[in-house]
Parts: C-alpha cells; sequence; structure tokens
C-alpha cells in the first residue's frame, strides 16, 4: 500500500452530502472517493504522450478509402472492422 498523507480540505455541505452518499454506495471510505476523483481529474487535465505516427497511419488509411469513392456492388469492408484496427 502506498504511503498515505494526511490532508485537511474544506468542502461545500452539498459536497459532504453528495460524498458520503457515494461512499456508502460504493461501500468505501470517503477518503477513498477523494482519492478516486483526484486520479481521474489528473488523466483527465494531463494528456498523455501520443504517438502521432498512430494518427498518420490512421489517416493514411482512411483517406485511402475515400479515394477509391464509390465501389460498385457497395463497399468491400463494414463499419465495425474499423474499430477493430
Amino acid at each position: 500500500m502506498a504511503r498515505m498523507v494526511r490532508k485537511q480540505i474544506y468542502i461545500e455541505s452539498r459536497q459532504e452530502i453528495l460524498l458520503k452518499r457515494l461512499a456508502q454506495q460504493a461501500g468505501i471510505t470517503e477518503a477513498e472517493i477523494i482519492r478516486q476523483a483526484i486520479d481521474l481529474h489528473a488523466k483527465m487535465v494531463i494528456s498523455p504522450n501520443r504517438d502521432l505516427t498512430a494518427w498518420l497511419r490512421e489517416r493514411s488509411f482512411v483517406d485511402d478509402l475515400i479515394r477509391q469513392g464509390p465501389v460498385p456492388g457497395g463497399r468491400a469492408w463494414q463499419r465495425e472492422e474499423l474499430h477493430e484496427r
């Protein structure tokens, strides 16, 4: 288990009610709800390093499909196949 550091925070009354409700529903402590909220917020704010080459490969793939234009008799691929790439 990671070393814990004690913090004292101030929250609004409505947040206290919500915090208690969330902790009770999840069956975890209020402190754990706060720790999870910090982690979730960090994931949303701190953008991960993105592999630009992956985006370029996908863009090239889509451009190739667009260049094919309408295919007589329908396309040879299904939309779901794009999501499996």
